[in-house]
C-alpha cells in the first residue's frame, strides 16, 4: 500500500468511527429515548456515508457498526422479547426520481437471471405497492386468534414487549375474527393520525406539558409509556404491513393475499395498496401517491415495493441487514437541517409582525428552501430558537416552511434570546410604533391608517357598509388604486377624479360617475360610524357607538387617556390600551386630520353627562322573528334605552327576547336561567 493510500485509509478510518459514533447517538436518541434530534433525511445521509466508506475499505467493517444492524435498545422499564423471526428494515432507495423505481426493477430482473428488457419469455415482474407509514413497527402475536404479546423492533433481534399499551389501541384487535391459527405474528405500524396530532398537543400545551415534533415522535412516545395510563389517553392508529412468525397456517402464495388474509382477520390494512407488473407501473404508483400524499390523514415519507410472490421472496432471500426483494422509495425530505442566519419580521393586511427565519438555503419538500415562518414571538420562545442555531426546517406541499425546532446538541456556546419588540420597537415598513397586548401573540403595527403593509385592508373596512359606506369600492377596485400607487391612505379617496378613475380596468365613465357620488355622500357621517372606520384594533361598531355617545367630539377622545376611557361602559383595559395605542401614533393623527380637512363631517354634542334610560347597563340577545319589530328597529329601541345588544346568550345576558322559531339561543337561555321576554314585555320594560 502506498504511503497516498495509506493516508486515505487513516482518513477513513477517523470519519467512520465519528460516524458510528454519531450515528449512535441519534439511534439513542430516536428508539430509547423518544426525542429525535434529526430529521430522517439527515440520518439516512449520515448512514448512506458510512456505507460507502466501508463498501471502500472493507477491513474497516465490524459487527459494532449501525450498518450490520437495525439500531435500537430495549429499553430498561420493558421485558425484553426474542423475535423469532427478526424484524429486518427495508433497503431505502433515496433517488425521490422516477430513476429510483427503475433502478430498483432492475436489480431484481438481474438477481431472478432475467433479461433487462421484459418478454414473452421473461415477462414483467409482479410486485406488491404500498405505503411508507410514518411510525413506529410494532409486532403483535396472536395465539388461537387473541393477542397475547406485543413488542417493538427494537434491534431487530430482540425488543421491548409493550402489550398492556398496544391493548390500549382500539384499531387493534384484541381476538382475531373468523378460524385463525394456532400462532399468527403480525407485523405492522403504530402511528398517530395528523387531527389527533394536532388535538393531543393542543392538550399538552394547556396543560403546560412538552409538546411533540411530529406524528411519529408521538406515537413511539406513546407506546412506550410505562404507565398504560397515559397510553390509554393518546389516540394512536395502526396498519399491518405483512407477518412475522406464523404456525399452522397454510400462507398465502403471494404477500398481497397475506394483506388480503390479515384484513379478514379484522386486522387494520392500508386501503392504499396495488398489486403492479413492471417498473413504469411502479413509477405510475409512485406519482399517484405523490398527489394524494397531503390529503392523507396520517404521515407518509414513501412508499415500498415487494416482490409479489412469496416463492420468488425466498429465492432472493436477504443482504446484510435487508431483504433484496424490497425497496423504500422516498419522496422529498419534508425536514432538513440547517443554519438559522438571522430573524426578520413580515408586517401582514392586520398590521401583524410574524417572525421569519433566514436560513442557510436548505433542499426540503421538493424545492430550496431560505425562509422559514416562525409565526410569533411566543413559538419562538415554546420552541427555545435562537440566532445562530442548527434547526430542523419542515415543508409539506404547499404548506409555508417552518422551523420545527433546534438542534441543541449543535448549538454554539450562549446564543442571545430573540426578543422581537426590542429588534423591532418600530415598524420595518412604516416606522410606526410596534405594540403588543397582554393577551395577545401577536405584535402589532400601530400605523393602522398609513402603513402600506396594511393598506388594502385598512381601504377596505374604512369604505365598508358600517362604516363610511362608499358603496362600489371593493377589494378588485382597491386592489387597483393601491397596485397603481393612486391611493395610499383613505384621504386619498377624497381626491379621487373622474379621469383617474375611468381609466381603471372595467370602469366606465357611468360606473366612476357613481363612485365619486357615493364617496361625495360618505363625507357626512356620524361620529360613530367614523369612530369604526378608523379600524382601532378591538373596537367595534357597539364600542363605537358608545365612545361617540360618551365623548360627544372627537377632539374629545383625541385626548382622553385609559384612564379616562374606561369609563366609557363596556371598554376595559385591553380596549383602552388599543385606542391609546393607536390614536398616539402621529401617523394616524395626521391621516384623521387630513380627513377632516377634506370634508368628512358629522353632527357633535356634548359629552354624555352620564347615560339615561330603563335599559342601562343591561345586555339583550335577540332570537326569532318578532310579531311587529324587525330585529334591527328592536336593537335601536334597546340602544336608545341604554341597553346593549349582544349576539350570544352567557352568564352575562340580562333578557333574551324571543320571537318565533327562537332556536338553540332560548334553549340556553333557560338552562342559563335567563329572562325570557316576548315583544309585548320588551315594550313593557322599556316603558318601565
Amino acid at each position: 500500500m502506498s504511503a497516498g493510500q495509506q493516508a486515505a485509509a487513516a482518513e477513513a478510518a477517523v470519519r467512520v468511527r465519528a460516524l458510528r459514533a454519531e450515528l449512535a447517538r441519534h439511534d439513542h436518541a430516536y428508539y430509547v429515548l423518544d426525542a429525535p434530534t434529526i430529521p430522517d433525511a439527515e440520518y439516512d445521509r449520515l448512514f448512506q456515508e458510512l456505507q460507502a466508506l466501508e463498501a471502500a475499505h472493507p477491513a474497516l467493517r465490524s459487527p459494532d457498526s449501525p450498518t450490520q444492524r437495525v439500531g435500537g435498545k430495549p429499553l430498561h422499564g420493558f421485558a425484553t422479547v426474542v423475535h423469532k423471526v427478526p424484524m429486518l428494515s427495508i433497503r431505502t432507495e433515496t433517488d425521490t426520481t422516477e430513476a429510483g423505481a427503475i433502478a430498483f426493477d432492475a436489480r431484481i430482473r438481474r438477481e431472478l437471471g432475467l433479461a433487462p428488457e421484459a418478454s414473452e419469455a421473461a415477462p414483467d415482474v409482479e410486485y406488491a405497492a404500498e405505503l411508507k407509514f410514518d411510525g413506529l413497527a410494532i409486532s403483535l402475536r396472536y395465539e388461537h386468534g387473541v393477542l397475547v404479546q406485543a413488542a417493538t423492533r427494537g434491534d431487530g433481534q430482540r425488543g421491548e414487549e409493550v402489550t398492556q399499551n398496544i391493548r390500549t389501541v382500539r384499531a387493534i384487535p384484541l381476538r382475531l375474527a373468523g378460524e385463525a391459527p394456532p400462532v399468527l405474528e403480525v407485523r405492522g405500524e403504530v402511528y398517530m393520525r395528523r387531527a389527533d396530532f394536532e388535538r393531543l398537543n393542543a392538550r399538552q400545551q394547556a396543560a403546560g406539558d412538552k409538546t411533540f415534533v411530529n406524528p411519529r415522535n408521538a406515537a413511539a412516545g406513546s407506546i412506550r409509556q410505562l404507565d398504560p395510563a397515559i397510553a390509554a389517553r393518546r389516540p394512536l392508529s395502526f396498519f399491518a404491513y405483512g407477518v412475522g412468525d406464523a404456525e399452522g397456517w397454510a400462507m398465502p402464495p403471494t404477500h398481497s393475499a397475506v394483506l388480503e388474509a390479515l384484513a379478514a382477520f379484522g386486522v387494520p390494512v392500508c386501503e392504499h395498496r396495488a398489486v403492479l407488473r413492471g417498473a413504469r407501473a411502479l413509477v405510475a404508483f409512485h406519482a399517484e401517491i405523490a398527489e394524494k400524499r397531503e390529503t392523507l390523514p396520517f404521515d407518509i415519507d414513501g412508499v415500498v415495493y415487494k416482490v409479489n410472490s412469496i416463492a420468488l421472496q425466498r429465492e432472493l432471500g436477504f443482504v446484510s441487514r435487508e431483504p433484496r426483494w424490497a425497496v423504500a422509495h422516498k419522496y422529498p425530505a419534508q425536514e432538513a437541517v440547517t443554519l438559522l442566519r438571522d430573524i426578520e419580521v413580515q408586517v401582514g393586511r392586520t398590521g401583524a409582525l410574524t417572525p421569519v427565519a433566514r436560513l442557510e438555503p436548505v433542499f426540503v419538500g421538493g424545492v430550496t428552501v431560505t425562509n422559514a415562518t416562525l409565526h410569533n414571538q411566543d413559538e419562538i420562545d415554546r420552541k427555545d430558537v435562537r440566532i445562530g442555531d442548527w434547526v430542523i426546517v419542515r415543508r409539506a406541499g404547499d404548506v409555508i416552511p417552518e422551523v420545527v425546532a433546534p438542534v441543541l446538541e449543535r448549538r454554539a456556546g450562549e446564543l442571545p434570546r430573540f426578543d422581537l419588540l426590542a429588534r423591532y420597537p418600530t415598524c420595518p415598513v412604516c416606522g410606526s410604533h410596534v405594540v403588543r397586548g397582554e393577551d395577545e401573540a401577536a405584535a402589532r403595527c400601530s400605523g393602522g391608517l398609513f402603513c402600506p403593509a396594511q393598506r388594502k385592508q385598512a381601504l377596505l373596512h374604512f369604505a365598508s357598509r358600517r362604516a363610511m359606506h362608499i358603496d362600489g369600492l371593493g377589494e378588485k377596485l382597491v386592489d387597483q388604486l393601491v397596485d397603481a400607487a393612486i391611493v395610499k391612505t383613505p384621504v386619498d379617496i377624497y381626491r379621487l377624479g373622474l379621469l383617474a378613475l375611468a381609466n381603471l380596468e372595467r370602469m366606465g365613465e357611468k360606473s366612476a360617475q357613481n363612485l365619486l357620488a357615493a364617496i361625495e355622500k360618505s363625507r357626512h357621517t356620524t361620529l360613530a360610524r367614523f369612530i369604526f372606520a378608523l379600524g382601532i384594533r378591538n373596537v367595534g361598531e357597539a364600542t363605537a357607538r358608545d365612545l361617540a355617545r360618551h365623548f360627544g367630539a372627537l377632539d374629545a377622545l383625541l385626548e382622553a387617556d385609559e384612564a379616562t376611557l374606561q369609563q366609557v361602559p363596556d371598554v376595559g383595559p385591553i380596549v383602552a390600551r388599543s385606542i391609546v395605542d393607536f390614536l398616539s401614533e402621529p401617523h394616524n393623527r395626521e391621516v384623521i386630520e387630513q380627513l377632516r380637512a377634506a370634508g368628512v363631517r358629522w353632527e357633535e354634542g356634548p359629552p354624555a353627562v352620564a347615560p339615561a334610560g330603563a335599559l342601562l347597563g343591561r345586555t339583550l340577545v335577540l332570537t326569532g322573528t318578532l310579531p311587529t319589530l324587525t330585529r334591527d328597529e328592536a336593537k335601536a329601541m334597546v340602544e336608545a334605552a341604554g341597553g346593549k345588544v349582544s349576539g350570544s346568550v352567557s352568564k352575562k345576558t340580562d333578557y333574551l327576547v324571543a320571537g318565533e322559531e327562537a332556536g338553540s339561543k332560548l334553549e340556553k337561555a333557560q338552562t342559563l336561567g335567563v329572562a325570557i321576554l316576548d315583544e309585548a314585555g320588551l315594550r313593557a320594560l322599556l316603558q318601565s
